[in-house]
């Protein structure tokens, strides 16, 4: 399997399992959200708790220019280890959600 087509595997593997994880409150939707044509991939939290409209975006991870960048991570584990885990080479995965000079020390991708 091509790395490109291995890396969009692994992302929508990965927000299906996080998906599946954590508070089982019915009230709040889990959307995995795949743009296959743009490689734009993200898990959007929908629904009400206690009377309040809940809305907001997990994970945002884009593949670009051969790389998976992680645009935003709101989770404690770090999607970028899991996909470490799976395979994925450092040098393959920007920390998009740090600054291009902070890049640098992260041991990830610059960019």
């Amino acid at each position: 399997m091509e790395k490109l087509d291995k890396y969009r595997v692994y992302i929508q593997q990965l927000l299906t399992e996080y998906a599946h994880r954590g508070s089982a409150n019915r009230e709040i939707e889990k959307q995995v959200i795949c743009d296959l044509v743009n490689y734009h991939y993200q898990l959007v939290y929908v629904g009400w708790k206690n009377r309040r409209r809940t809305y907001g975006c997990v994970l945002h991870l884009d593949i670009k220019d051969n790389k998976i960048w992680i645009q935003h991570d709101g989770t404690e584990i770090g999607i970028a280890n899991d996909l470490v885990k799976l395979g994925v080479p450092k040098e393959d995965i920007v920390l998009a959600f740090h600054e291009p000079l902070v890049r640098q020390y992260t041991g990830f991708a610059v960019g």
